[in-house]
């Protein structure tokens, strides 16, 4: 599988991003698609999911209330709506991919696929 993940820039605190995840390549209707974030000098932190079988997501509770995820099935899209951002969440985005298993998975190593990152940089 094959990830692009683009839509990242600079913005001010209190604004608004939506980040893209293209996929392609194998095609499978169980896994997951989710979305990290590696701040300098930081652990890769996990953001949101959402499972390719239903479309149910689950987003961590540090940004839960101001980050969504949702796709469009028919682009291969993931998306990572962003708003009300704050300088803490000033990271490299990082979409992944997995080809299998039916839960919500928020640990990177359950990853194997992985886009190159976009830079989301938000000033204060």
């Amino acid at each position: 599988v094959q990830l692009q993940a683009s839509g990242g820039g600079l913005v001010q605190a209190g604004g608004s991003l939506r980040l893209s995840c293209e996929v392609s390549g194998r095609s499978s209707g169980s896994g997951a698609v989710g979305w990290f974030r590696q701040a300098q000098g930081k652990d890769r932190e996990f953001v949101a999911t959402i499972k390719r079988s239903t479309g149910a997501t689950y987003v961590a509770d540090s940004v839960k209330g101001r980050f969504t995820i949702d796709r469009d099935t028919a682009k291969n899209t993931v998306y990572l709506q962003m708003n009300s951002l704050k300088a803490e969440d000033t990271a490299t985005y990082y979409c992944a991919a997995r080809t299998y298993g039916t839960g919500f998975y928020v640990i990177a190593r359950h990853y194997d696929d992985w886009g190159q990152g976009t830079q989301v940089t938000v000033s204060s």
